[in-house]
């Protein structure tokens, strides 16, 4: 009797919850957007997928160039092109010299603007010196300047133009300032001019003119679950300023959200397209039970936007979004898919990949021995965030497989190579190694200062391929020689590698690396090529 009266209630409650929407589905979930029959998804989020988080945008004509953030890997803030808004084709980096930040760098969040022929990029920097400084650039695809750091605290400035000519700069200290963007120097002293609406960890704002009205607007509640967009308003760019009574504007957070495969919605910027449709590109993350995680770091996403004369701009029109977007676009104009493998038969790398930090090129070399890419390993490993050797590009899939071909014999039982997965300093490794005067192959997981070591594989002379398999749950290695087959020898849960155990703001890279733990190495390790497939 107790069982069939538990039965009953919680059916009841489930009743209660429940609407039956036009087509006659039931929808458990009254606040979420319910779905239309025979829509066509017309594009999917993210837009960029992998690591690239705090997107900013903005347009020439109908040429449209995003930037994101890059905290540790140089070359640091990458641009991007489009044409429509939902194919991008990375084109070239901010921070492309070593001499731009010599002393290494920590760039978070930045904002892309273009003003009378010249594209600006500004950012803050957690390296030596810290702050917030600008470069320049007549093509966004470089070459661009040296920094100019100004006096202006917070992070995440954002610079905006005025109908007079005069420049203004803003921080998440929501503290506003003219600017003289010759010099850099500032033309007044900062006035608060919003605290935005209460949430924590109030950041990256951005200031826009419409219909004589200035907007703010900033991201709130921190970069994990409760992210959110919000936005205020003012006749005069001095304040004060209201906030929307509709806030937050974009935000998963919620009943309506909840459900949604992208998660952490936020860190947004508007653009008006060239046929006068809005857009807000944010950053979130591909959210994974259970535990709930996200692997592949925050990624850039895309949104139509409402906005009305003299209202206020609504994004979707829910304030929620999907994975699978239904919504009419700018006509596609995608570009031509990538080749799989890289074949390291040029002078550089392309732009896709990433060093930790800016590296010692003397440990990197395309030219020693042509057709391969040589790496000398450093003193330091990869968990130091020094000058370690180590070469990867950003995981975009949650199913994938990489292979390289490797030749390595190491000299002294220190040093090792191999294919490595990275997150935030924490790695887990497929290493080339030696003992007893013979060579192994060995999975390493590093987890913060625990470390864990699979049972080691004897190989035979010559090259070997080493694999990584992603399967969304789980990460698996596997090698091979001649022939031969692969055999897996080491899988692991990837959430272990997920920004929730590990930390950080990045995700997860994939990549070659040298070491020799503690003194320079003096074999070379020479990888032949590189494929990287999404599944």
């Amino acid at each position: 009797m107790r069982k069939l009266l538990i039965s009953l209630l919680s059916f009841l409650a489930l009743s209660s919850f429940a609407q039956t929407n036009q087509t006659g589905q039931i929808r458990s979930n009254p606040f979420a957007t319910p779905p239309l029959p025979g829509e066509t998804v017309t594009y999917n989020n993210p837009v960029i997928p992998g690591f690239y988080s705090d997107p900013s945008v903005c347009r020439v004509g109908d040429d449209y160039y995003l930037i994101t953030s890059t905290f540790e890997y140089f070359p640091g803030v990458p641009v991007f092109h489009s044409k429509d808004l939902v194919n991008w084709e990375k084109i070239g980096h901010c921070i492309h010299r070593k001499e731009q930040l010599p002393n290494g760098l920590n760039i978070f969040a930045a904002t892309i603007r273009y003003h009378e022929g010249t594209f600006y990029m500004i950012t803050t920097s957690f390296g030596n010196p810290s702050g917030n400084f600008y470069v320049t650039a007549k093509d966004p695809a470089g070459p661009w300047s040296d920094p100019v750091f100004i006096e202006v605290g917070g992070i995440d400035p954002d610079l905006f133009w005025d109908e007079d000519g005069k420049s203004y700069v803003i921080s998440s200290e929501f503290k506003l300032y003219e600017i003289d963007m010759e010099t850099g120097n500032l033309l007044t002293e900062g006035k608060q001019v919003w605290y935005g609406t209460g949430g924590r960890y109030a950041e990256g704002p951005h200031i826009y003119k419409k219909d004589g009205f200035y907007y703010l607007m900033d991201s709130e509640g921190g970069t994990e679950e409760a992210h959110s967009v919000c936005i205020s308003r003012s006749n005069n760019i001095w304040g004060p300023y209201t906030n929307n009574p509709a806030n937050p504007i974009l935000a998963h957070a919620n009943a309506a959200g909840q459900s949604s495969p992208i998660q952490g919605v936020g860190h947004a910027d508007i653009i008006q397209a060239h046929d006068n449709s809005w857009w807000i590109v944010f950053h979130g993350y591909r959210s994974i039970s259970y535990p709930v995680h996200h692997l592949l770091g925050r990624e850039t996403c895309l949104a139509p936007v409402s906005w009305p004369q003299n209202g206020w701009p609504t994004v979707n029109g829910s304030g929620t979004v999907f994975d699978k977007m239904t919504c009419p676009t700018l006509p596609l104009q995608p570009f031509a898919a990538k080749p799989e493998r890289t074949e390291f038969d040029t002078e550089k790398p392309g732009l896709d990949w990433n060093f930790i930090q800016i590296p010692n090129e003397g440990n990197y070399s395309l030219s020693e021995r042509p057709g391969y890419l040589r790496l000398k390993g450093s003193a330091e490993n990869i968990s130091q965030y020094t000058t370690s050797t180590f070469i990867g590009r950003r995981v975009s899939d949650l199913n994938f497989t990489s292979v390289t071909e490797i030749e390595f014999d190491p000299e002294a039982e220190n040093e090792e190579a191999g294919l490595i997965l990275l997150n935030n300093g924490m790695h887990f490794d497929l290493m080339v190694i030696k003992e007893d005067g013979k060579r192994y192959l060995q999975a390493k997981l590093k987890f913060g200062s625990v470390e864990y070591k699979s049972e080691k594989v004897a190989i035979k002379p010559g090259p070997v391929k080493l694999q990584v398999k992603g399967e969304t749950s789980t990460y698996s290695f596997g090698y091979a020689q001649g022939s031969d087959p692969f055999t897996e020898i080491q899988k692991v849960d990837s959430r272990y590698l997920s920004t929730e155990t590990v930390g950080g703001f990045t995700g997860v890279y994939v990549g070659l690396y040298a070491t020799g733990n503690g003194k320079a190495a003096k074999a070379v390790a020479d990888y032949n090529w590189f494929e990287y497939n999404a599944e």
